[in-house]
């Protein structure tokens, strides 16, 4: 009886030993079809095709412009979250050469290389939200294009953390709600 059983079981395992899936009907990239006229197996993309996730149909979104200037009001509700993560990217990406507070004195500059203006400037605290996003787009001076690092929500979150960065530089004690003022502990002294 165990004989039988093992010729069984041997047979059931043989029978998946078969090359269906490795030697299946296709073409390889580029290669030639009789099916089609043009002799193609590779097929040409219809006209008005998007590749997933690139469609950009919301202008002021993935290019922070309207009528070629930049926007002034965020094309996102700016969130706890959305600051959160914008402080991460700024963190990975704007760091080194703005660094964490946004004065422009990152590792890179230390090293020797170009440093940035400071967002603190008065010309880039009341510049447009869509001016940054370009720049984190597009690159500026000797700034590189971060449009292939950081994804278009992940740029509008920098932004966002900018306008954090620049507020905490030139707020006052008057900018605190009044319920919270007790709990701040002056750096030198007396407020």
């Amino acid at each position: 009886m165990s004989r039988a059983a093992g010729l069984l079981l041997l047979a059931l395992v043989s029978v998946g030993c078969r090359q269906d899936m490795h030697d299946q009907p296709k073409y390889s990239p580029l290669e030639k079809s009789g099916f089609f006229a043009d002799r193609r197996a590779s097929r040409p993309i219809p006209a008005g095709s998007v590749a997933r996730g690139l469609l950009k149909d919301d202008t002021r979104f993935h290019t922070g412009m309207v009528n070629n200037r930049p926007i002034t009001e965020m094309p996102v509700p700016v969130t706890a979250e959305l600051l959160k993560r914008g402080q991460e990217r700024f963190n990975i990406y704007c760091v080194p050469c703005h660094d964490a507070t946004g004065s422009g004195e990152g590792m890179i500059v230390r090293r020797g290389m170009k440093r940035p203006t400071s967002y603190h400037t008065e010309r880039l605290r009341t510049a447009p939200v869509g001016y940054f996003y370009d720049v984190i787009t597009n690159g500026y001076g000797a700034m590189y294009d971060y449009s292939a690092q950081i994804e278009p929500a992940d740029r509008w979150a920098i932004v966002a953390y900018i306008r954090v960065l620049q507020r905490a530089q030139s707020g006052t004690i008057n900018d605190v709600p009044p319920d919270q003022v007790s709990s701040i502990k002056p750096a030198g002294g007396s407020l």
